[in-house]
C-alpha cells in the first residue's frame, strides 16, 4: 500500500512538471536520479514512469528515460483521429441520448469555472468530451476518446493556459450541447469538427508564438 501511494505521488509530481514544461521535452531521466531527487525506492519510480509512458509523456531511451518531445505530426494525426471518432459519436448521441443525459452534460459544463487553473481546464475538457462520447452508448468510442485526450494532454495544457482560451472552449462546448438538444445531428457534427479545428489552430498558434522561448529552454519540437 505504501508503494502504491508513493507511485501516485511520484506520478502526479512528474506529470505536473512535464505538463508545465518545467521538465523540458527531450530532458533525460534516470530511475536512480529520480530515486534520489524524490526520496523514493525504485519500484514506485518505475511504476510512475511506466504510467507516464502510457500517456505519451515519457519514452524509454536505452537504459534510461526521456521526456517525450512535442511531435507536431503526432498532434495533427491525433486531432484527425478525434475528428473521425467524435463526429461518429455525436451523431449517435443525437439518436440515442435521453434528455436527462443531455441536461447532465450541460450541468457538467456549467460547473466549470474558467477563472481556475490550466489543470482544471484540461480536466474539464477531457470530462466533457468523454461524457459526450458516453452518450453515444458505444464503449469503444469512449475508450478511443479517453486515449486520444490522454495522448494530447501536454499540448492541450498549453492551449488552455489563458482564461480567454478556456472560456472560448466552453463556448464551443455549449454550442455542441445546444445542437444535441435540438437533435440536429448534422449541426452537432459541424460544431464538433469546428471545435477540434479551432483547438488545433489555437494550439499551433500558441506553439508558434512560444517557439523561440520553448527552444531556448531546451524544449524539443519535432
Amino acid at each position: 500500500m505504501v508503494e502504491i501511494s508513493q507511485t501516485v505521488q511520484i506520478y502526479a509530481r512528474l506529470r505536473e512538471g512535464i505538463l508545465s514544461l518545467s521538465m523540458a521535452p527531450g530532458e533525460r531521466l534516470t530511475e536512480r536520479g529520480l530515486e534520489t531527487e524524490l526520496l523514493a525506492s525504485r519500484t514506485p519510480v518505475r511504476a510512475a514512469l511506466m504510467r507516464l509512458e502510457s500517456e505519451g509523456l515519457v519514452q524509454r531511451e536505452g537504459r534510461g528515460w526521456m521526456v517525450a518531445p512535442i511531435d507536431l505530426a503526432e498532434i495533427a494525426h491525433l486531432l484527425e483521429y478525434r475528428e473521425v471518432i467524435e463526429s461518429a459519436g455525436v451523431r449517435l448521441a443525437c439518436e440515442r441520448a435521453v434528455d436527462a443525459d443531455i441536461e447532465a452534460l450541460d450541468e457538467l459544463l456549467a460547473s466549470f469555472d474558467v477563472s481556475q487553473s490550466s489543470e482544471e481546464g484540461l480536466r474539464s475538457g477531457t470530462d466533457f468530451h468523454v461524457e459526450l462520447m458516453r452518450l453515444s452508448q458505444n464503449p469503444f468510442l469512449v475508450t478511443a476518446t479517453e486515449a486520444s485526450m490522454t495522448r494530447l494532454s501536454r499540448t492541450r495544457w498549453l492551449e488552455v493556459q489563458t482564461e480567454q482560451s478556456r472560456a472560448l472552449a466552453v463556448s464551443e462546448h455549449r454550442a455542441i450541447v445546444d445542437a444535441l438538444r435540438r437533435r440536429d445531428a448534422d449541426d452537432a457534427v459541424r460544431r464538433v469538427v469546428a471545435h477540434i479545428h479551432d483547438t488545433r489552430d489555437r494550439l499551433l498558434a500558441t506553439i508558434d508564438a512560444d517557439r523561440r522561448m520553448l527552444r531556448a529552454r531546451g524544449v524539443a519540437i519535432v
